[in-house]
Order: C-alpha cells, then structure tokens, then sequence
C-alpha cells in the first residue's frame, strides 16, 4: 500500500517516475558509467509514430532535471510533454528484460510496447 501511494505522489509532483526496481537497475548500471544520470526522451519513429528513449547522460543546459528514488532523469522540454506522468518500470522476466515505459498519454502501442502514438 506505501509502495502505490508513493508511486501516485511522485507521479503528480515529478511528473516522471521510476518503481524501486526500475531505480535499482539504473544505480547498478550507473556505477560502472560516467554519467550523472538518465536521459529519458522520445524520438519519431516505431510503428506507431514515436520510440521512447533511455541512455546514459549528464545534463544539457535545457533539461528538466528529475530525481526520484536518488536517480536524476534528464529530459528534454520537448520530450517532456510527451513524458508527463510516465512510470518507468524494470522487468526481468522469462520471456523479457528492459526497462517499460508507462504512459498514460499514449493512446496506442505497438506490440512490443516501445513505441506508441498520442
């Protein structure tokens, strides 16, 4: 139940929210790295119309610059508006493993859920 309310909490502050194992990961990955952070983003593309976008990265001059769960996220004004409310997942299944976005403002997705339409 803590885990929920702190998932809705962020999401309307940050606006962008990672889960505990999506931020997990990323600290781990992050150790081995140079960069300060994540840059999370979208680019035209997919079979849908846009891919989501996840690299290491240290911030640019224009970036909205969101921490949660101790992980800074970088994105991009643009980028952004496409974002707003998005809950970035890490899954380590059977038959996947990678990063998921959750967006809210999507209103189509392709099968293997990187790209979407709005």
């Amino acid at each position: 139940m803590a885990e929920g309310f702190y998932l809705v909490l962020m999401r309307l502050v940050n606006m962008i929210t990672l889960t505990e194992s999506a931020a997990k990961k990323i600290k781990i990955l992050l150790k081995e790295k140079k960069e300060s952070g994540v840059r999370a983003g979208v680019q035209g593309g997919g079979c849908s119309g846009f891919t989501y976008k996840l690299k290491f990265d240290d911030q640019n001059e224009s970036d909205r610059v969101i921490e949660t769960r101790g992980v800074n996220i970088y994105v991009d004004p643009k980028s952004f508006l496409y974002l707003m409310g998005t809950l970035i997942d890490f899954v380590d299944e059977l038959n996947q493993s990678g990063f998921k976005f959750i967006n809210p403002n999507a209103k189509r997705t392709c099968g293997c859920g990187e790209s979407f339409s709005v």
